[in-house]
This record gives structure tokens, sequence and C-alpha cells, in this order.
């Protein structure tokens, strides 16, 4: 089945309860261009994945029952012989676009070592056995929680809100606060991991909180603090936002021990494995390694496994900023910014053509690749073809292949975010 190396590709499109609706969504916006869709005005649009996972593989536009997985297969060079043989013929990572209109679940996703033990034991489901290391850079503006807050600030919290320290307890709140105080910056490691110990006992006691108790503290407190006037993005809007769509959950509590992100367009952060976290609204491109492994806690009413979620946890602390994924420019580029997570499966390029430089000539990457137009028109030059470019195109591009990005002659920007994997 030979094929050619650049192609481009038909997306799955995921209807989550959690997605935007309509023609708000960018994942509805993006595969509009399909001659057999139309886009229904208050159905969720939540995600858009772009790969091989058998959950919502990507086929050939010009050829759909030709799905990319099965050319791979048949082409092991599209991604280099040396990936062939280390992900059996896969991609390595999974490209997604998400289209947050209500929180996703608090949650972590399995180091390799848990995500073959869960696959193992309960495959019904951990559907495959693979870790998770994610990134996201921001499309629009773009809310999560992310990573345990600074001790101090959770601290401030349990002194400010009766209602925390209620469903946790007035033992465990002492014991957090004698052993954590003062030691925010410690670099004994003793200390630090004594703080670790003491944060892995509060939210074990949160997240393990009698469900009565829980219910009867989030009504106390919503009654308290729903009348004041509460900023987009404060404490106290977060607290209110969370209840009105997911009434009585523990995961509304988890504001005050999670750090609160708010990403502007083309920003990021990277999520390493075991680290908790939420996103709360927006749009984004994800990029992950190839799995679909989610443990998750709260604000979900899908399975939740509280004990495997607390257990698997680092418990590293630290602030928002420290959540941030700084990406730099590529080989120097005037236009293209690359995002390099301290893993192997991908790195992601931001391209933003506009009037001053309008095309860039990208020399073959040592490995796959797809990337998706998010903003403006253009054209893929690719040798003497050229191809159409608009919001929700989507290709896969060869290893070893070079490729120019050109921005139409009517046009002020192109936008392309570009996952690929290289060995480094």
């Amino acid at each position: 089945m030979s094929q050619p190396s650049v192609c481009r590709l038909r997306c799955a499109a995921q209807n989550y309860a959690w997605g935007k609706l309509g023609t708000d969504s960018k994942v509805a916006q993006y595969i509009k261009g399909f001659d057999d869709f139309t886009i229904e005005p208050n159905k969720p649009y939540a995600e858009l994945w772009m790969g091989t996972h058998p959950s919502g593989p990507s086929s050939l536009i010009a050829q759909p029952t030709i799905f990319l997985k099965d050319v791979i297969k048949s082409n092991p060079e599209l991604i280099t012989p040396e990936l062939a043989k280390i992900f059996d013929g896969d991609l390595p990572f999974l490209f997604k676009v998400l289209s947050v209109g209500k929180a996703l679940s608090i949650q972590a996703h399995p180091d390799k070592k848990l995500g073959k033990e869960l696959f193992e034991k309960y495959p019904n489901i951990y559907k495959d056995p693979n870790h998770k290391p994610e990134m996201a850079v921001a499309i629009t503006e773009f809310e999560a929680l992310c990573g345990f807050r600074p001790l101090e600030e959770i601290i401030d919290f349990l002194s400010e809100y009766p209602e925390f320290r209620d469903i946790v307890g007035n033992n465990v709140t002492s014991s957090f606060i004698k052993t954590v105080r003062g030691r925010e910056c410690s670099k004994n490691v003793e200390e630090i991991e004594s703080n670790k110990v003491a944060l892995r006992q509060l939210f074990t006691s949160l997240m393990t909180a009698d469900p009565n108790n829980v219910l009867t503290c989030v009504k106390t407190l919503i009654s308290r603090i729903q009348h004041y006037d509460n900023p987009k993005g404060s404490t106290q809007e977060l607290l209110v936002r969370l209840n009105e769509q997911f009434p009585g959950d523990v995961g509304i509590f988890c504001v005050l021990m999670l750090n609160y992100i708010k990403l502007a367009p083309g920003q990021a952060m990277f999520l390493g494995a075991n680290e908790p976290h939420a996103y709360l609204f927006g749009d984004c491109v994800e990029c992950m390694a190839t799995s679909d492994n989610v443990v998750r806690a709260g604000l979900t009413p899908k399975f939740k496994d509280v004990p495997i979620l607390v257990n698997m946890l680092t418990y590293r602390y630290g602030s928002a900023k420290s959540q941030a994924l700084t990406p730099i420019p590529y080989y120097n580029s005037p236009t293209s910014l690359l995002y390099d997570p301290p893993i192997e499966e991908f790195s992601v390029i931001l391209t933003n053509l506009d009037t001053q430089c309008r095309s860039e000539v990208f020399k073959g990457i040592a490995g796959p690749s797809i990337f998706i137009i998010t903003e403006g028109k253009g054209f893929l030059r690719i040798e003497n073809k050229s191809e159409i470019l608009e919001p929700g195109s989507v290709f896969f591009v060869g290893a070893n292949v070079s490729i120019t990005l050109e921005l139409a002659a009517d046009c002020d920007k192109l936008i392309s975010y570009r996952a690929f994997c290289a060995l480094k």
C-alpha cells in the first residue's frame, strides 16, 4: 500500500458532554469542512482526534476507507524504521483540539509502570498499558486547575473557608499546618518529604470525605459566598461556577488545593504523569502519548477511582508559574515557536505567518508529524504540488519531508500547530 508522504486527513470528533455547543466550539468549526458534516447547535463538540488511536483513528480524506495507521504499517519509512520498531508501527503521539465548555474531571494520568498494572487488572476501565504525559497550548483564553498550590496558600484557605476545615477535620488541619508552616521553601530532603506526606493526608481526607458531609459543606459554602461580587476567575467565582456544573461534588473544594491557571493564546503547560489537573474552559491544542488512560476523582458522573488517584500522585507543590512550559524559537525562526517537553514522544511547533513574513520553509523532520490550521488561509507547498489551507485542514507529513507554508495573498494571518516526534 504505497501512499504519498504527505496526505490530508479526515479526523474523528468526540461529543463528550463537557464540550462547547454548536458553532461556539472550535472543534465544530474545524470539522465543518467535511462534505457530510452539519453542525448541530445544541450538540457538544469536545475533541478532535488527529492520529492513530483506535478510539478515534484518522483516515485519508481522499480515501476515507484507508486509515492512517494502515498506511504507516505498510510504509514504516514514513515514521522511520527506528520509531516504527520502538512504537510497534504506530504514531508515538495523539494530537487533539479541545473545546471545553464546562469543567473536566479532577484527574491524573498514570506513568508507564502504573499504566501497565491498571491495564492488566482493569482492562474494562483502563484501555491500554501506556503512560499519558500531555501538553496543552491555548488557542483561546484557557482556564485550568493544575498541580498543588503553594502550601502557605492552602493554609490561608483552611483559615478563610471553614467549610474546607469541616470536611477534612480539625486533626488533619492542625497536623498539616503544624508540619508545613514555614517550610514552603525548604531544601531539606526530609522536610520536603514530610511536607508531601502532610499534603497527601490532607488531600486524601478531602477526597474520601463522607458524601453527606461534603454535600452539607458545599451548600453552606455556596449560600455564604454566592451573593458576593465575585470577579471571573476569582476563587469564589470558581467555587460557585463548579457547583453550578456539579452540585455538591467534592471536586469543588479542589479549587482550594490546586493552582488556578489562565493561559493566553500561545501559552502552554505540560502535565507529567501522576499530576492532578482539570481543564475548566476554553480551546486548546493538546498533545500526548498515545493513550486514553484517565484516573478520575471528582467533577464527573463517570467512574471515580479515588484510592488509585490519591496513591498515585507525586504531591509536588508550587506556584502556578511552575506549571508553565515556555517555548523557544524553532531553529531561530521569526515565525515559529517550539514547545519541547521533557519526554520523547512529542514536541509541538506553533507557526504564525503574517504580512511581515508570508512563508516559511521547513526542512524535513527526522520523524512523523501532523499539523492543523487553526486560523487564516494559505497554501502547503511540497515540491511541485500545492494544497489549499484553511481552518480545520489537517495533514500528516512523513519523516524527512520538506514542506513550505505560505500565506494566501488576500489574508493577513495563517496559524498552524504541528506535533512531531524525532529521536533525540
